[in-house]
């Protein structure tokens, strides 16, 4: 070995050791020291090019930033963290960033850049068939939705999540646990509301025992930031099942660790939870205090949706003693805080879209070198193959294989031109942006894929299947007359419908609707292609999975 390579190897040594004392202290809650320590690693790694060590690092760096509150600076370290792995080829580490990257942007208020960040983290999960990472990616999902106010929507990502992580560690079934027991505080009081009082029970007595086994975990692990946060929700669960004297004691003690440990957001959000006990008690001079108190708190640890929520429950509780003044001022505090938090949202949207586009444009100028290099030594080659690629992609679909539009305008008009009858149907999968939405587009590609299949098994070599484009087929039935290829049509609709959906995703069912019109000749091609478009509509409308002809 060179001396270089022996100083490199020391370096990479030291990083390892540094990033094993930065997990230490995160898992230890000690998240300050485990700060300093991960940034030390990524820039001995980053010094010596060490990449894999560098993009360890930025993680680790994000995971505590976070829970510091410094939420911007941990999304810039996941895209740097991002931008390392992707060019080591690492798709596990990626999948991984982005699920922690969703985290500090629902932090931010960002909760569309969340969801799509963690769309291409479920992307990658699937691709790979990885039950853990999908786990994390359904986990912060739902959580995702949660902070979103759609606690439905959390509970079905949840419980997904939930059924996933038998076999994971401490630290994956401590999250779950306690991530539906926080979200079952809002679920409960949503059941209640709309008289569903058999439903709230169970999902409370389900949640009461998830949050103890997460309590169990925490305390098991020394781990004070979690011992706080899941005393805190076991706390607000007792509450809703009529325990307030058991509940005033958990907040109390999950406010305790907060203040001894430093953690200002559970310190603010526990006096927040206990004020809301003592409202139930009818404590009303109590709960104001508290309130009041919990908003000094949040203020000073700038955690403005919190500010705004307690602004608004201390607006309702000044009404509740009488003080419509008081409850007047903080009514408009609470809006105050809102039009803030949006500007906020705004200027950090901005702040990193000026980030992304630094970052983008030098990984833009790394990658147009190599490929600049790689053009001079295979010119030919590669010039021989996008001509390939470009006479395919002129007739064909990637996705499906299919025909293209192109090609239908070329090979559709010589079939009418041929004689004898020939229908064209036009047919559009059913509710597919849901289906892309809740499964990801890793599914709805495979779902297109198979029924491009679908469709070729059960029409004739003389027959014409096409993809339009999105989630749009079309079929040419070749010398059938109308009552003939709406008879195939529905066979190929009942076809789809009935093929085993649920082998690719649990859950998943997928229709296709039909429209259907006979060309006479190739002048009036137009005209039926319109004709079954409008035939399509009325499909559509009149309840999807159908034909309709004419």
């Amino acid at each position: 070995m060179t001396t270089v390579d022996v100083v490199q190897d020391h370096s990479m040594q030291t990083v390892h050791a540094l990033l094993a004392l930065a997990e230490q202290m995160r898992l230890g809650g000690d998240y300050r020291s485990g700060c300093e320590v991960a940034r030390r690693a990524a820039d001995l790694a980053a010094s010596t090019g060490d990449a894999a060590g560098e993009a360890q690092a930025l993680r680790s760096f994000a995971n505590q930033l976070l829970r510091l509150g410094q939420q911007e600076e941990a999304v810039a370290a996941c895209r740097q963290a991002v931008v390392k792995l992707e060019a080591l080829g690492d798709a596990v580490g990626v999948c991984e960033v982005l699920t922690l990257e969703a985290m500090p942007l629902i932090e931010l208020g960002m909760h569309e850049e969340a969801l799509d960040a963690l769309a291409r983290a479920r992307d990658i999960a699937q691709r790979l068939g990885s039950r853990d990472l999908l786990y994390w990616v359904h986990n912060r999902t739902g959580v995702v939705h949660g902070s979103m106010g759609d606690h439905e929507l959390s509970t079905d990502y949840l419980m997904r999540a939930l059924s996933m992580v038998d076999g994971m560690d401490d630290e994956a079934r401590f999250c779950i646990l306690n991530n539906v027991g926080d979200n079952a505080v809002y679920e409960v009081s949503r059941l209640r509301g709309r008289g569903e009082a058999e439903a709230a029970e169970r999902v409370l007595t389900g949640a009461l025992g998830y949050v103890a086994e997460a309590l169990q975990l925490a305390r098991a692990a020394n781990h004070p930031f979690r011992e706080s946060i899941s005393l805190d929700n076991h706390g607000m669960l007792l509450a809703l099942a009529g325990d307030l004297d058991g509940a005033a004691q958990s907040i109390e003690q999950s406010r305790q660790i907060a203040v001894r440990a430093g953690y200002r957001t559970l310190e603010s959000g526990a006096l927040q939870h206990q004020a809301r006990v003592r409202l139930m008690r009818g404590d009303h001079a109590e709960a104001i205090e508290g309130l009041l108190l919990a908003l000094d708190r949040a203020r000073e640890a700038g955690e403005k949706p919190m500010a705004m929520e307690i602004s608004r429950e201390l607006s309702g509780a000044y009404e509740l003693v009488g003080d419509y003044l008081a409850a007047l001022g903080h009514y408009r505090n609470f809006h105050d805080l809102e039009r803030e938090l949006h500007s906020q949202v705004a200027a950090a949207r901005a702040r990193m879209a000026a980030y992304y586009f630094e970052l983008d444009n030098a990984r833009l100028e790394t990658e147009n070198a190599r490929l600049e290099a790689e053009l001079h030594r295979t010119r030919s080659d590669e010039l021989a193959a996008d001509n390939l690629l470009w006479q395919r992609q002129a007739t064909e679909d990637a996705l499906t294989g299919l025909p293209n539009r192109r090609s239908v305008d070329e090979r559709l008009p010589k079939l009418a031109a041929d004689g004898g009858p020939i229908c064209v149907a036009v047919a559009d999968v059913d509710l597919f942006k849901r289906v892309n939405d809740q499964y990801g587009h890793f599914v709805g590609d495979e779902v297109l894929r198979r029924i491009a299949g679908i469709l070729l098994d059960h029409v004739r070599e003389s027959d014409l299947v096409a993809r339009l484009g999105g989630e749009e087929f079309l079929i040419a039935l070749h010398a059938a007359g109308l009552e003939d290829a709406r008879i195939k049509c529905d066979l190929l609709r009942a076809s789809v419908a009935a093929y085993p959906w649920e082998q690719i995703e649990p859950g998943l069912a997928v229709t296709i609707s039909l429209g259907l019109a006979e060309i006479n000749g190739p002048a009036s091609l137009p005209e039926a292609m319109s004709r079954a478009d409008q035939r399509l509509y009325e499909a559509k409308r009149s309840g999807r999975n159908r034909v309709h002809a004419g």
